[in-house]
């Protein structure tokens, strides 16, 4: 598997649509397609996450027939959600207690996160797992699919199972999208890897420059008043979704034991969930340390490492429960509270770990080669809170902090008279961050965002109680914002700045995307310029022909150029994975060139050369003999030192192989 390419199905992209864009990817140089689900959802959906017919391949999307015809064309990695259904009358199941994970004494239902509408399935029965998965088994036996992308495992009674039973119906190759908390090692599950969330983050942190935390720091405490630290704010945000979201889950777990603290534990919980097994007895050194380090009352912790026996459902149940506690209070409450810089808050990140070291990508990296060479790699996702392109220029602040702090003390005097004692501080601070990122944006996109956005921090409106009046006077101070000429005098210049240094940070990116040990997974139309933000912006219409006719006039000689710098990289390092696989199934080893720059060799054939900061007088220990350039075709020798803004010219990135 060369690299993969992630399609959003839904009403604008059926299975015929993506049969007409295969010469495309294939000409990119991709060699599958990683599909969103594609089983019968509801009527309507846009998404597909909320399947009602596990044994039918969706109508919508052209049915089973037109899947099998896009399988002759082009490999299929398709996404399947084995936690959670559909509710409803459309749902003949529903609400089967034999099939979904229903509360015999309440009628109450596991839901998925807290999403009314889907239901938890009983996936640990042999029967559900057989009616959820024997359509997608006979399509991999089949060979119509070449793997499976597994959505929320952790949402499961057993996850490692599930994966084993997979496994042993014949998939071969699978990726779990499992949140990792920096530093958590994902399990010796039989999979090929993650979807790639660490990735995504190691690669953004190498970006920012630490040199910058204190002054970032400084100026969102006398924005805002709030010194708190990021673990503080979302150990509140995660105690809110416990007592108040998640409530009736937290009684369920009352309802199978009297026992302390629940809900403070939940909310402590260092990483997403444990995975001890009241059923074998296993309890890992991993699940110890993050039960202690949530610190629960001792009668509470004896239950959850299984050191106080006969409390096997309410384990489970605590394991099943924490995930959503934490990806709500984190991911979709404190990343919207805590505005330091959003670049940080990513899916899988911890905004509080401000950069990383070459030395350490270095280490993820080898770790990666070692126990999942296959992994998947993601720079964006349908989940991101923001693009990669625009992740890195919201990155980019970090190494002109003086400067940005002058421009939004600036802004704020500026938009003063704006205000109508809306946004607050740390609203006003994360719009201009916004801005800085995905200049220039439409109104509609920026108000459907802000909108968003402040439900999410559940300040000053929420879903759930929506202060209609405060979020218009925000969205009125943005929209006025983007038309206000003392504003956009100042603001524009210093945006356009920011974007070009945002540009080479992200082109360094693709490039450590495309040659770190793993499957590159491209998020559709992320080959151009994309200034996403959270969903449902980022699943916005690709103008596929802009696309196509970008790569055909770089196939026809035509250089690239600022629009087309991206697509260009992309094109020439998968030839080059076509060209070398064994390269790139071979060894990774750092090259040492400074700390200012991240460059490797793979297999001992392809170098990889990705200038990070301060590189301007930077050397990189040749490896000898003679390379070509991927990007320009010129050969040259790499003997002793180099300078390496010799081998980054003119694109600013490297890439070699080896003649």
């Amino acid at each position: 598997m060369r690299a993969t390419y992630r399609l959003q199905l839904g009403p604008g992209l059926t299975f015929a649509d993506v049969r007409g864009l295969v010469s495309y990817l294939d000409r990119l140089g991709i060699s599958h397609v990683y599909l969103s689900p594609a089983l019968q959802a509801r009527s309507g959906s846009m998404h597909g996450y909320d399947v009602v017919d596990p044994t039918t391949i969706s109508r919508e999307l052209g049915g089973e027939e037109e899947l099998r015809a896009l399988a002759e064309l082009i490999g299929i990695v398709l996404d399947v959600v084995p936690n959670h259904m559909g509710t409803g009358d459309e749902n003949r199941w529903w609400p089967d207690p034999e099939v979904f994970d229903v509360n015999p004494q309440t009628g109450f239902y596991r839901r998925f996160f807290d999403i009314d509408d889907m239901a938890a399935v009983r996936m640990e029965r042999d029967d559900v797992f057989e009616l959820v998965h024997g359509k997608v088994l006979e399509l991999v036996r089949d060979g119509v699919l070449a793997g499976l992308r597994v959505d929320h495992p952790d949402g499961l009674a057993d996850p490692a199972g599930y994966l084993r039973r997979l496994r042993e119906a014949g998939v071969s190759d699978v990726w779990v999208e499992k949140i990792l908390h920096p530093g958590e090692a994902l399990r010796d599950w039989p999979v090929a890897g993650t979807v790639g969330y660490e990735f995504l983050n190691d690669a953004a942190a190498l970006y920012v420059d630490p040199a910058g935390e204190e002054a970032l720091t400084a100026l969102w405490v006398e924005l805002t008043s709030d010194a708190r630290s990021f673990a503080e704010v979302a150990y509140q945000a995660q105690l809110e979704q416990a007592t108040t979201t998640f409530s009736r889950e937290v009684e369920w777990l009352r309802s199978l034991a009297e026992l302390p603290a629940i809900a403070e534990t939940l909310a402590a919980l260092p990483v997403y969930r444990t995975y001890v097994e009241p059923w074998s007895g296993r309890v890992e050194e991993a699940d110890r340390e993050a039960i202690d380090a949530a610190r629960p009352p001792e009668e509470l912790r004896r239950v959850l490492a299984l050191d106080e026996p006969g409390h096997g459902e309410f384990v489970t149940r605590f394991q099943q429960t924490s995930p959503p506690v934490t990806a709500k209070g984190v991911e979709d409450t404190a990343f919207y509270r805590y505005n330091r810089l959003l670049s940080l808050n990513e899916v899988g990140g911890d905004p509080a770990r401000f950069g990383l070291a070459v030395e350490a990508l270095h280490a993820g990296n080898a770790e990666r080669a070692r126990r999942f060479p296959r992994g998947l790699l993601a720079l964006s996702t349908h989940d991101t809170k923001r693009s990669a392109d625009v992740r890195a220029r919201i990155g980019s602040l970090a190494g002109m902090a003086a400067e940005w702090r002058e421009h939004v003390l600036r802004w704020r005097a500026i938009n003063a008279p704006l205000r109508d004692e809306a946004p607050d501080a740390g609203e006003e601070y994360l719009l201009y961050q916004t801005l800085v990122g995905a200049w220039p944006i439409s109104r509609t996109r920026l108000e459907g965002y802000v909108e968003k956005a402040l439900r999410e921090a559940k300040r000053n409106t929420s879903w759930v109680e929506q202060d209609h009046a405060y979020e218009e006077r925000v969205k009125a101070f943005a929209a006025t914002l983007i038309e206000h000429r003392p504003f956009l005098d100042d603001f524009v210049p210093f945006a356009e700045r920011v974007a070009l240094e945002g540009e080479r940070h992200a082109l360094g990116q693709v490039l450590l995307l495309l040659t770190s040990p793993g499957v590159p997974a491209i998020y559709q139309g992320e080959e151009l310029l994309a200034l996403s933000l959270v969903d449902p912006d980022n699943r916005r219409p690709v103008d596929w022909a802009a696309r196509q006719e970008a790569l055909e006039r770089l196939a026809g000689g035509a250089p690239p150029d600022r629009a087309t710098r991206k697509l260009f990289l992309i094109w020439r390092a998968l030839a080059l994975r076509a060209r070398r696989p064994d390269a790139f199934a071979g060894s990774y080893d750092p090259v040492e060139a400074g700390p200012g720059v991240c460059a490797y060799l793979r297999g001992g054939e392809v170098l990889a050369v990705a200038p990070v900061r301060d590189f301007e007088r930077a050397t990189l220990r040749g490896p000898g003999g003679t390379w070509r350039d991927v990007l320009t075709g010129e050969e040259r020798a790499l003997e002793g030192d180099v300078a390496v803004i010799d081998v980054v010219q003119p694109h600013g990135v490297g890439l070699h192989e080896r003649v």
